[in-house]
């Protein structure tokens, strides 16, 4: 039978789907357009979760029916049989909605189904370090389109090779957020520059950074509080590069973040997108501000958890990619430059989910 605990989450997840359906019907939230669209998302998706409740309680009464008559001893041997056939087959089939509702009502982390911002920077290796935040930008990049996810550009800094100082992209989709948290931190490659003659293997850095895109509700920010600038976009763009003011940076006066947009030529559309970049990253701001006294406590405990730590390593010569906080080994890094990141990934979320599971025991 199903524990105590998950009934009762289950039971808490079908009174608050009757919640928000009074709640949509009531004229204050309709009046307020983001309001209403968060909470009929949030009522989207506790309907499979009512759903399956409605099922298994339909099991739980069939299969108390299938019981009584097997208890009757005024039955015949033929409607016994029966009973008894019937009774086996509820049994499987209420264990597997239980599995099921395990499955839907285990906490997950609600940034998860979010869009997210990639920034991806060169740090230590010079035009190497450049060079390589091009690969993982093209290996995201396939790997969001695995994943069926769309990446759009927002701003970037080229070098005259084919590599980048700093890109920055936005990744929409279902579970965007999800696919991509585990990529934070310092990516090393140690490998033999093109440029390098006597064929010396050279340590280089890319540092990673992951944020979930941040919801108006989430995040306020006063107009005010905000200076604008406007200047010509450069780099490949056409005519318009360098003769129409299109590109944007939108400065934070009370944190001081400041972004870019220059990707596009309309200046309203890399309006948005800046300012879609800002919420992102005031939230982020927020949240390590939130935790900072947790990640201290962490830090004495496991390192830094840092985005200084080496997290992956990329190792040319013996086509090997390590993720150092699992011990996970792969060689074929071939293929993990072509975005099959799948095996590293599910490690990392295997490893959390004993983690949580431990913290919660």
């Amino acid at each position: 039978m199903l524990d105590p605990v998950t009934l009762k989450r289950w039971e808490a997840a079908v009174a608050r789907l009757d919640e928000l359906t009074s709640q949509l019907m009531d004229a204050s939230v309709v009046s307020q357009p983001t309001l209403l669209v968060k909470l009929s998302k949030e009522r989207t998706e506790l309907e499979p979760v009512a759903q399956l409740f409605e099922t298994y309680r339909r099991c739980l009464t069939q299969e108390d029916e299938a019981a009584q008559m097997l208890a009757d001893s005024s039955a015949g041997d033929d409607l016994r049989a029966m009973a008894l056939e019937e009774s086996t087959a509820l049994k499987q089939q209420r264990q597997e909605l239980e599995a099921q509702a395990k499955d839907l009502l285990t906490p997950k982390d609600p940034r998860d189904e979010k869009s997210l911002f990639l920034e991806i920077r060169a740090g230590t290796g010079g035009d190497e370090a450049a060079l390589f935040a091009g690969d993982l930008f093209r290996m995201y990049t396939k790997y969001a389109e695995r994943k069926g996810l769309r990446v759009e550009l927002v701003d970037a800094s080229e070098t005259g090779i084919g590599g980048y100082k700093e890109v920055i992209a936005l990744i929409e989709g279902k579970g965007a957020y999800g696919h991509f948290k585990y990529e934070s931190g310092v990516h090393r490659v140690q490998r033999v520059p093109a440029t390098e003659a006597s064929g010396r293997i050279h340590t280089s850095t890319v540092t990673v950074a992951v944020m979930p895109e941040a919801d108006e509700v989430e995040v306020k920010i006063d107009p005010k509080d905000l200076r604008i600038d406007t200047f010509c976009s450069s780099g490949a763009g056409g005519q318009s590069v360098n003769t129409t003011y299109s590109a944007v940076r939108i400065t934070h006066i009370p944190t001081g973040v400041v972004v870019s947009c220059q990707d596009e030529r309309s200046q309203l559309k890399n309006r948005t997108k800046a300012m879609r970049t800002l919420r992102a990253r005031i939230l982020e701001a927020e949240q390590e501000k939130q935790n900072a006294e947790i990640a201290q406590t962490r830090k004495s405990q496991v390192g830094t958890g840092e985005r200084s730590e080496k997290v992956r390593t990329y190792n040319f010569p013996q086509n090997r990619v390590t993720d150092h906080r699992v011990g996970v080994t792969l060689h074929k890094l071939e293929l993990v430059l072509e975005g099959d990141l799948d095996e590293i990934v599910q490690a990392l979320k295997t490893q959390q989910e004993h983690a949580e599971a431990g913290a919660a025991s």
